[in-house]
């Protein structure tokens, strides 16, 4: 995916702002045909679904279907309830080999999974300091990403509906301040179901998105990959050509005032 401005996200740089997770997914096979239909280059993996053991058993490890050369992975501490269990779970994933990247999830409520604010920012305090490039996952919460930047993460994601509702772009306003107060890249994550939310996401000036259910509950998780993947280059195009501005009146595209004195 190629947009006239490259994403950069620490020391790395990436042409696709379009962040997928693997989770859901009928088969493994079908989730990394949808990666490649997606076009993305960052992968997010739950630790608790990875084998770290070094056992490796054959077809039964999902980083066993993940091109390592070709996807930056992103291990994700999704599970942890505490800043000190997503700590532990990051540890052991870069013991294990994996990259010094985390995608920062602690989310201790089983039914909403609304991220604890207090945990993630003693947990991202710790590990910026232990050397990770650390993406948190965050409600809109404005004052909670200005002081994740402080501390130094990498990006900030907040998300913009609960995860898996599908439900679009409802926390609007707080994302919109969020943007505009970024100094990292601001990736929207959680709760879009819709191409068109990923691409309202990124005509907003969003950074990338993240999208893991819609596309893997899809009929055909590769097409309807393909389908975020034109949104988010379509979306991410037109903000950086620059929207028209919202108008409270009519404004006819052609004049009527000549033709009448005609």
């Amino acid at each position: 995916m190629i947009t006239g401005q490259p994403l950069k996200i620490a020391d790395r740089t990436f042409s696709s702002r379009l962040m997928v997770g693997t989770g859901k997914f009928s088969s493994y096979g079908v989730m990394r045909e949808a990666l490649q239909a997606a076009g993305t280059e960052i992968v997010t993996v739950a630790l608790r679904r990875a084998d770290l053991s070094g056992a490796a058993v054959p077809q039964a490890d999902i980083l066993d279907f993940i091109d390592r050369e070709k996807y930056l992975l992103l291990p994700n501490t999704s599970g942890a309830m505490t800043a000190e269990e997503a700590c532990r779970l990051a540890r052991l994933a870069a013991t294990a080999g994996l990259p010094m990247w985390v995608k920062l999830e602690i989310h201790p409520d089983p039914r909403y999974l609304l991220p604890d604010p207090i945990e993630t920012l003693k947990a991202a305090e710790v590990l910026v300091r232990e050397g990770f490039t650390v993406l948190p996952y965050i409600n809109a919460d404005p004052v909670l990403a200005r002081r994740l930047q402080d501390v130094g993460v990498a990006t900030v994601m907040p998300l913009a509906a609960p995860i898996g509702s599908n439900r679009g772009i409802e926390a609007r306003r707080q994302i919109e301040i969020i943007i505009e107060q970024a100094q990292v890249p601001v990736v929207i994550d959680a709760g879009l179901g819709r191409p068109s939310h990923a691409a309202d996401a990124m005509e907003m000036g969003a950074d990338a998105v993240l999208i893991n259910t819609a596309i893997a509950i899809a009929g055909d998780p590769s097409e309807m990959a393909r389908c975020f993947r034109s949104a988010v280059e379509s979306g991410r195009r037109a903000f950086e050509i620059g929207l028209p501005g919202v108008l409270t009146r009519a404004e006819a595209s052609s004049p009527l005032t000549g033709f009448l004195q005609a």
